[in-house]
């Protein structure tokens, strides 16, 4: 029997559609959180296990999930972290070669509630329009939901990192030629997968690290990972990274880019609604090429009093934005985008390389 379930947004809206996943089985079962939507048209499996999405509700603008399955190899963390996945239409019948279990499986297995059969192009203009606005899936009453809804904290009141940080440090690869430490905001294992193919020893500590932590391991470069909501939550990391950069080559990616240029004396601010999916073209302002990129944050660097230390050096070409940044003299460099996502595939892998440039010089 078809389960009848419900998105009620903030604002009183209400798309009603089909529970799958966890509200299947769970009539009572209600989850909140910031309704987002991403333009990517494949790659459902690392978006659910993306930390970035912690605390928020994932909608994909293209129409069909699941038809190739979910497999076991492509996982970015150790869990799904999207508190809600609503669709237009999911596959029952999977067809790739690596298929281990269907899309609706993997979220009951994790208990994470999902909706199809809704209209996502009229919430997309909902919230393009509006702005990114709390929601709730529901199997039960979207009165009852609202009312709940509007006890919940915002999503900008929430520090979301100390909930997806790795909660001991630990060795992704022992081996290698150069030390790099990696500061886990909610880092992406494939961020680890190619520090280790460049013939480095990766070591992943707590966002709460201090600079004396990482000092400790003595490494020959750092990377501030990317991670979930509002830089603001993340003094401690700020306070690491600012001692940091003095000392050892740098790279800071999304939300690291974003503490990294914190502590360097730049301000963040939200976006309407974020850049989330596969297809954003930023700029390379020093080779004047233009890559396709993944991205997932709703907060952005400001140009706004940016300190003269920094300089800018990527641009997003939808909206101006900020995308990476260098400092004059320092052996350090960030970038707002998923360079270690695959949209090009591989156009974005550079970023790695002149990071360990810096290493190695």
């Amino acid at each position: 029997m078809t389960q009848l379930a419900h998105l009620v947004l903030s604002d009183g809206s209400v798309f009603s559609g089909y529970g799958f996943g966890a509200l299947t089985d769970a009539g009572s079962l209600m989850a909140t959180g910031e309704v987002v939507f991403n333009t990517s048209m494949t790659g459902y499996q690392e978006v659910l296990t993306d930390p970035s999405y912690a605390g928020q509700i994932v909608m994909p603008t293209y129409p069909l999930q699941g038809n190739y399955g979910i497999n076991d190899d492509d996982d970015e963390s150790r869990q799904i972290q999207v508190n809600g996945f609503v669709v237009r239409d999911q596959s029952s019948t999977p067809s790739h070669y690596n298929s281990t279990r269907t899309l609706h499986d993997y979220l009951v297995s994790q208990r994470i509630p999902g909706l199809w059969g809704v209209d996502t192009r009229a919430i997309t203009r909902r919230i393009r329009s509006s702005g990114v606005m709390m929601g709730a899936l529901t199997a039960g009453d979207p009165q009852d939901a609202l009312a709940a809804l509007h006890d919940q904290p915002a999503y900008d009141a929430v520090n979301f990192v100390e909930r997806v940080t790795v909660g001991e440090s630990y060795a992704w690869s022992g081996e290698g030629r150069h030390k790099i430490t990696v500061v886990d905001c909610g880092v992406k294992y494939n961020i680890l997968r190619m520090l280790a193919a460049r013939d480095c020893q990766v070591h992943v500590l707590p966002a709460t690290a201090s600079a004396d932590d990482v000092l400790a391991l003595e490494p020959d470069g750092v990377v501030f990972s990317p991670g979930p909501g509002d830089p603001v939550h993340n003094g401690l990391t700020v306070a690491t990274a600012k001692a940091i950069i003095d000392r050892v080559p740098t790279l800071g990616v999304c939300l690291g880019h974003q503490v990294i240029a914190r502590a360097l004396g730049a301000d963040t601010y939200k976006l309407k609604f974020g850049h989330r999916g596969g297809n954003h073209p930023v700029q390379d302002l020093a080779t004047g090429k233009v890559y396709i990129t993944a991205q997932n944050h709703g907060y952005a660097v400001s140009d706004e009093a940016l300190p003269t230390a920094i300089e800018v050096t990527h641009r997003n070409l939808n909206d101006s934005t900020i995308e990476g940044l260098r400092h004059r003299e320092r052996p350090v460099m960030t970038i707002q985008y998923h360079s270690e996502a695959s949209p090009g595939p591989l156009d974005n892998e550079y970023i790695f390389d002149e990071f360990m440039s810096l290493v190695r010089a």
